[in-house]
């Protein structure tokens, strides 16, 4: 990962083990994913370099309840890193767990 897409997936990580401790830390078709007690990934990371995108993204698998009616994301862009992107994340990886 270069500098930048590694800054913000080390932040990614730091919001994980707070906000979602029950999730562990693993590699994902070689990115950082988050495996709930039954191993299956809830959240996985992309970084922007491995695909050639100007952002990086945060994708939630099956296992996360994000549900919202009949339409919610599963997809989240990160272009940089900022106060109000912690908060967001961190309230999605509480959410996804809860």
């Amino acid at each position: 990962m270069d500098d930048a897409d590694r800054a913000i997936a080390e932040r990614v990580h730091v919001v994980a083990s707070t906000a979602a401790p029950e999730l562990a830390a693993k590699t994902w078709y070689g990115m950082p994913a988050y495996a709930n007690a039954d191993g299956k990934v809830v959240v996985a990371f992309k970084n922007a370099g491995k695909f050639g995108q100007r952002y990086c993204t945060l994708e939630f698998q099956d296992p996360a309840h994000l549900d919202d009616g009949d339409l919610w994301g599963v997809g989240f862009a990160i272009a940089r890193w900022s106060d109000a992107v912690e908060q967001r994340v961190t309230e999605l990886f509480r959410a996804a767990v809860a």
